[in-house]
């Protein structure tokens, strides 16, 4: 069947199929989601298990090793990382590209519950998860009131701000930086304890079997049934104080007479800092399949109302990735846009008609726009490499218009009709019009079969182009020829030849007649191009030029939150000398922000510090390059002793990593330092750190046994008897005291 013929014979159902995919298209359009990156799904899982307290040494061969033993047994794993530090540990399992994430994370999930019975009894269950890419923050702000102080902020933004911000679609999760906790402190009196022959771990003991809500079962009364619960809960800390504690001898004692007990806040394990002043701050995460751009406007629109409902509360943005998304957005819709305008000139110049110009644009907004169509039905989204493909296409969407056209005005100059020449020249070169554009499929298609981590990136491009480029054939032999049929008119009088073209011709004949010179300059030209393509920088992702970057400080272990908080603000302090830095966000022990999710994190140490920093736009520091400043702050920050200090995000910006393994720790934390010292010798490398922990500092207690059996003290007894009297128990293991908001 010769589609253009039954198209040119039946106009009204070719222009209505290009109306309904118009607005499909636009529909589409509209309900795509706009991101930075397109969301991927790698089979990558992580195990995190956590005993507060604990020191790495222990954990790695009580936790981390039994786990990777059973882990190391499923069936297509690529790599295991392990990242052990105080009281966690941090297992992320690499499979291979073709497991199925979902089957992953049941397989590992299975070799955990393997081993859960080995590990430790007071080890929190752990959580095992998928890696999330969307899992980096993409806003951050900030909260500081007049009225309100640390502890009733820090409950605003766990309470109010966090409610309101997962309200929003498109919101995964709201993480709360710096800012305190409340809690009810028992600071016992060891001498008094002494005296009583008691220990903080009886009292503990004594707290969670008292101050309890448990449930009772149910009995018959009054004719109907009705629950039981038994509540012994105190609702204040002075209740609290005054109750009975019995001893391990029978004997009873007041709580206030051998503790001092508060309502008071958390011991401060993180910090938050605007331009050197403290807030409390909250990082907000887009979910899986949601837009940046969507959940920003959604975001803001709702602190709107949270600021009209509370006028004492400040709310500031203190960074957000968003932004670059948006710009990017709308920078490359207006290359499209461009892009389509200088082709619609440039065929007018070699068409000198009008209406054969007119014809051949309409394939470019009709290529393009039911393309969008199709890319919302497969569930991508409008991101960096879809857009890429499309500016990339955008120029040849109007090719086979173009032949088609062409061949149409050559017969129109024979005398036929407008409907004679339509006809016979689209059946002429129907053929060509069609191998043309599947050798374009065949050319864009496959890059969405690659494989490895940039195989699943360039899935959209792939389709993206061959779906744009197929649209373009079907408005060539459908709609082309009818428009060309009813709208072209035959021509009036010759055309000149333009000089250029003339120009053109010349070199044209001047080829064909010298053959051997011609081949030999083509083979310069390419041996030229290869030797050229040898020496450009190769990478994934080259380099931004955003107005955000990072600086990450590291102090050596046992390093408390005061000294970190003092080395944060002499960096910040160093850093906001530089002139292209706006304004720099601090968060001490605690914020993701920037995190490469492609390798494992750990939990938060206090001995560690992020400063988040916005500069000037690039517009407005003509020939200084974002890595220029980087550059410039490590040379500032080289002054901070004892710091290892990281500037960047990571991921992209970290171009080369070397591992070492061995099974000597002492030896191998030797030679990464030698190797580490010597690639600072080479030009170019902009900063070298290594993951190997320093020493880290603790005090240990060794039992004397015989002494210890005498006294029927067992080491048990006094593990947690320590515990208890540093640190707390257990948090799991706290009573806990219930109020109408919040459990205390």
């Amino acid at each position: 069947m010769n589609v253009s013929a039954w198209s040119i014979k039946n106009p009204i159902p070719a222009v209505l199929l290009f109306i309904m995919l118009t607005l499909w298209g636009l529909m589409g359009f509209g309900g795509m989601k706009i991101q930075n990156f397109p969301d991927i799904d790698l089979p990558t899982v992580t195990v995190t298990a956590s005993l507060p307290g604990a020191s790495p040494a222990q954990l790695e061969t009580e936790v981390a090793r039994k786990l990777e033993n059973s882990i190391a047994t499923l069936q297509g794993i690529k790599h295991i990382y392990t990242k052990v530090q105080d009281g966690s540990v941090l297992v992320s399992v690499e499979f291979r590209l073709e497991k199925p994430t979902q089957e992953a994370v049941d397989d590992v999930r299975d070799a955990v519950s393997r081993v859960r019975a080995d590990l430790p009894g007071d080890l929190r269950d752990p959580v095992i998860s998928k890696m999330n890419l969307s899992g980096a923050p993409i806003l951050t702000y900030t909260v500081a009131s007049k009225r309100m102080d640390d502890e009733a902020l820090s409950w605003f933004v766990d309470n109010t701000v966090t409610k309101t911000m997962l309200a929003v679609k498109g919101v995964g999760a709201v993480a709360r930086v710096g800012g305190v906790s409340r809690e009810v402190r028992i600071e016992l009196d060891p001498a008094r304890l002494l005296a009583l022959n008691a220990t903080a771990a009886d009292v503990s003991r004594q707290l969670r079997s008292l101050q309890q809500e448990a449930s009772g079962g149910r009995m018959d009364l009054g004719g109907g049934e009705q629950s039981v619960r038994t509540v012994a809960t105190v609702k204040s800390a002075d209740e609290l104080a005054a109750m009975d504690v019995t001893l391990s001898d029978g004997r009873h004692v007041r709580l206030d007479q051998i503790a001092q007990v508060s309502d008071t806040v958390a011991e401060r394990r993180s910090a938050a800092l605007l331009n050197g002043k403290p807030v409390v701050g909250f990082e907000i995460t887009r979910s899986r399949g949601a837009g940046e751009v969507e959940v920003a406007q959604g975001v803001r629109a709702k602190l709107d109302e949270l600021k009209a409902k509370h006028p004492d509360i400040e709310i500031t943005e203190a960074f957000n990735f968003v932004d670059p998304v948006e710009e990017n957005y709308h920078g490359s819709m207006y290359l499209l846009y461009e892009g389509a305008i200088l082709a619609v000139i440039v065929v007018f110049f070699f068409l000198r008609d009008w209406r054969a110009t007119l014809v051949s644009a309409a394939a470019l907004p009709l290529s393009v726009i039911p393309a969008f169509g199709f890319m919302h039905l497969l569930g991508f989204s409008i991101n960096v490499v879809t857009l890429l493909s499309l500016s990339l296409v955008v120029g040849i969407l109007v090719d086979d218009a173009i032949v088609e056209i062409e061949n149409i005005m050559r017969h129109l100059a024979m005398g036929k009709t407008p409907m004679e020449a339509a006809m016979e020249a689209a059946d002429e070169i129907g053929l060509a019009v069609i191998a043309t554009t599947f050798t374009l499929i065949a050319v864009f298609l496959p890059t969405a079969f690659m494989g490895g981590v940039p195989g699943k990136f360039f899935v959209q491009f792939g389709w993206t182009a061959a779906i744009a480029v197929f649209f373009s054939l079907v408005v060539a032999r459908m709609l082309t020829p009818m428009m060309a049929a009813y709208i072209l008119q035959p021509p009036k009088g010759e055309h000149g030849e333009p000089g250029w073209m003339r120009v053109y011709l010349g070199w044209a004949r001047w080829c064909l007649k010298h053959r051997v010179w011609t081949f030999l300059i083509v083979v310069g030209f390419l041996g030229g191009s290869f030797f050229l393509a040898g020496r450009l920088p190769t990478g994934f992702i080259p380099p931004d030029d955003l107005s955000q970057t990072q600086v990450s400080l590291s102090l050596p272990p046992g390093s408390t939150l005061q000294q970190t908080y003092k080395v944060a603000e002499q960096a910040r302090e160093l850093v906001q000398r530089n002139p292209h830095v706006k304004l720099v966000y601090t968060a001490i022990g605690g914020g993701a922000a920037g995190s490469d999710p492609f390798m494992p994190q750990g939990s938060a140490e206090v001995r560690k510090a992020t400063l988040t920093i916005n500069m000037t736009h690039r517009k407005a520091r003509p020939g200084v390059s974002k890595q220029d400043i980087e550059g410039q702050l490590r040379k500032a920050l080289e002054v901070l002793p004892g710091v290892r200090v990281n500037v960047g995000f990571g991921g992209s910006a970290e171009k080369y990593i070397l591992v070492l393994s061995g099974e000597d720790g002492q030896a191998l934390s030797a030679h990464a330092e030698v190797v580490a010292r010597e690639l600072r010798t080479i030009p170019g490398i902009g900063n070298v750190m290594s993951t190997s922990s320093l020493v880290r500092p603790e005090l240990i207690v060794r039992p004397d046994i015989a002494r210890a059996a005498d006294l029927g003290v067992n080491t048990a007894a006094i593990a947690d008897t320590l515990r208890i009297a540093t640190v707390g128990d257990y948090e799991q293991g706290l009573p806990k005291r219930p109020r109408a908001d919040r459990p205390v």
